[in-house]
């Protein structure tokens, strides 16, 4: 499941773009670099970058620059705060989803497996969005 096609649209959730900020020889930068060399379209919102950018101004600030460098390189949106989200998701993780939908994204990719675990590879629950993990992407390419 989750295998991803020409025309993928991936949207990053805020712990993916902090993980890549903060190691760029990650995973979670690799799946950035491989968006920019065209195998998919990548998306965030609005919100997921604030939030990014607020946890690396705490924990590890030096790391903002490559943050910020992330916004030439992935298409960033406001949700539509019509969009539908799976029901029992917090306001703040709904508002991210709801971003999601509103790219049209095929993967949403996240490490919230907290707020997000129960819909994982669930396209059927997510709007046909497939929710997985850095690592369940990758092992799909």
């Amino acid at each position: 499941m989750g295998r991803f096609e020409t025309g993928s649209r991936v949207f990053l959730d805020a712990n993916v773009l902090f993980t890549a900020a903060h190691n760029p020889k990650g995973k979670a930068a690799f799946i950035i670099e491989m968006g920019e060399a065209g195998q998919y379209s990548l998306f965030t919102s609005n919100a997921a970058f604030e939030e990014a950018k607020r946890n690396l101004a705490i924990k590890y600030p030096d790391s903002l620059p490559l943050l910020n460098d992330f916004l030439d390189r992935i298409t960033s949106i406001i949700a539509d705060l019509s969009a539908p989200f799976p029901a029992g998701l917090p306001p703040k993780d709904a508002i991210i989803f709801q971003a999601a939908v509103s790219c049209r994204a095929t993967h949403f990719l996240t490490g919230d497996l907290r707020h997000f675990g129960s819909f994982m590879n669930r396209p059927d629950a997510t709007n046909s969005i497939i929710i997985q993990t850095v690592s369940e992407f990758l092992s799909g390419l």
